[in-house]
């Protein structure tokens, strides 16, 4: 199983980007997707997932509102859209995936087997 970001880059105050994560695997719906952030000095941390069969959606609070996670399993690839973004925001973003057993998110890293080896994204003032 290998995971593949890509879509960071620079961007404004106040803009958008979206993520793409290209899951390569067979039959990615077995598995339960989530995109992480990590900030210099600072530990990796949750920012939103959704489950194996596109059921549920789950977001970081600071997330809310803001971003979206989606997914294509025909495309095996799956999407973080944020919109109004913040210097805050910037940080290099993860996506992980969780082969266990139940439909189900957690916002701990522990669970996720895979991870992709990250694309940045820096939001300027």
């Amino acid at each position: 199983v290998q995971l593949v970001e890509s879509g960071g880059g620079l961007v404004a105050s106040g803009g958008s980007l979206r993520l793409s994560c290209i899951v390569f695997a067979d039959n990615i719906s077995r598995f339960n997707m989530a995109w992480f952030r990590q900030a210099p000095g600072s530990e990796r941390e949750f920012v939103g997932g959704i489950s194996r069969n596109d059921i549920d959606t789950q977001y970081a609070d600071t997330a809310k509102g803001r971003f979206a996670i989606s997914r294509d399993n025909a495309k095996n690839t799956i999407y973080l859209r944020m919109n109004n973004l913040e210097p805050e925001d910037t940080a290099v973003y993860y996506c992980a995936a969780d082969d266990g057993l139940y439909e189900k998110i957690f916002s701990q890293t522990s669970p996720y087997e895979y991870w992709g080896q990250g694309t940045k994204v820096t939001v300027s003032t």
